[in-house]
């Protein structure tokens, strides 16, 4: 029977915060002004604890500005804004594809940054999407979990390693539930445009009973649990910085290829603080973009130079051609093949 798993634990939101919609909440909180002025709505898929500093740094700089920050999936954040009209003054997403349809669709406004010249062309689309962040799809693993085995070095490792030994990675091996993850498709549509690999990894976790989550977060603690052995296409930000407050976790250098995702900002059309919304994302930019950096910036250093395409780092691009696998037939082809393959029933 195939198992999936949704968080554990969500912060409960008294119902006046927002008025009565379909999408759902993860968590939520409002940064007061320490001076009385403007309210900036931002709905995101970033975690409070790991995106507060830049949220402090811009009120340092506009003390003026309370902001209510809410979290949510990246599927519920297009849920929000795409089918509820929502409103909310800047979006933050890690699924490209989800934030490029946005703008394609007339659903963001343009902002000519003033801090735009910082960024290289490729991480910007149009004037509507602007990336402040590369991170990278991991293999994290239990270290405890493979001992006495040769760690993978690369995906074709990593399903010999599973394949021959399912009594150790039966029922213990997880990743995400795209039909419910908007970056667990973004992921898996990369993926397998890059190798067939992907579709021979996916039967043999789907041999072994794998576990279908929402969220890296709860993959990476149901790894420290001991409840998962592996976990593929984790956000490496997040596994990173358990990693080095837990021994034992392990991030798995493939040297096949490596994903790189743009965590990315938008205004979206709705917006009631557009002006405020643009100072925000040039905050973003300057923090993430500029040679000199920022203390508060919590994700890894960026690189301004485009991924060369014979290094096995990957890093999609911005654009059109993420809109693809949005097309209706071609996404429910997709999912039914993903599940053929890891849904073995």
């Amino acid at each position: 029977m195939r198992i999936l798993l949704f968080p554990s634990v969500l912060i409960v939101l008294l119902a006046s915060l927002l008025s009565a919609g379909a999408y759902e909440i993860e968590q939520h909180k409002v940064f007061p002004a320490p001076q009385e002025g403007a309210n900036l709505r931002i709905i995101s898929n970033s975690d409070i604890d790991i995106f507060s500093p830049m949220v402090v740094a811009f009120q340092r700089k506009y003390p003026s500005v309370s902001i209510d920050y809410t979290v949510v999936s990246s599927t519920e954040l297009m849920t929000a804004l795409y089918d509820e009209k929502q409103v909310f003054d800047v979006a933050i997403s890690s699924a490209m594809d989800l934030q490029v349809k946005l703008a394609n669709d007339g659903f963001t406004l343009p902002h000519n940054s003033s801090a735009a010249g910082l960024m290289p062309d490729w991480a910007r689309w149009r004037n509507h999407v602007f990336a402040f962040t590369q991170e990278p799809a991991s293999v994290v693993y239990s270290k405890s979990a493979f001992a006495g085995l040769e760690v993978p070095t690369s995906r074709q490792n990593l399903i010999s390693t599973l394949r021959n030994n399912p009594e150790r990675f039966l029922d213990k091996v997880g990743t995400y539930d795209i039909r419910q993850s908007g970056l667990g498709f973004l992921f898996a549509t990369q993926d397998a445009r890059t190798s067939d690999t992907f579709w021979r990894l996916n039967e043999v976790m789907g041999s072994l009973n794998a576990r279908l989550y929402c969220c890296s977060a709860d993959m990476i603690s149901d790894i420290t649990k001991g409840d998962l052995a592996v976990a593929y296409n984790v956000l490496g930000s997040y596994a990173s910085a358990r990693a080095a407050s837990d021994p034992d976790i392990g991030i798995l250098e493939l040297e096949d290829f490596t994903t790189l995702m743009l965590r990315s900002a938008i205004i979206p059309a709705g917006a009631e603080q557009p002006e405020i919304a643009g100072a925000f994302i040039d905050h973003l930019i300057t923090a993430s973009w500029s040679e000199e950096g920022a203390d508060y910036y919590p994700y890894p250093k960026l690189n301004r130079n485009e991924i060369a395409p014979n290094l096995s780092l990957r890093a999609i691009r911005l654009g059109p051609g993420l809109l693809v696998y949005q097309d209706n037939l071609k996404r429910q082809h997709f999912l039914q093949e993903w599940q053929n393959a890891i849904i073995q029933q």
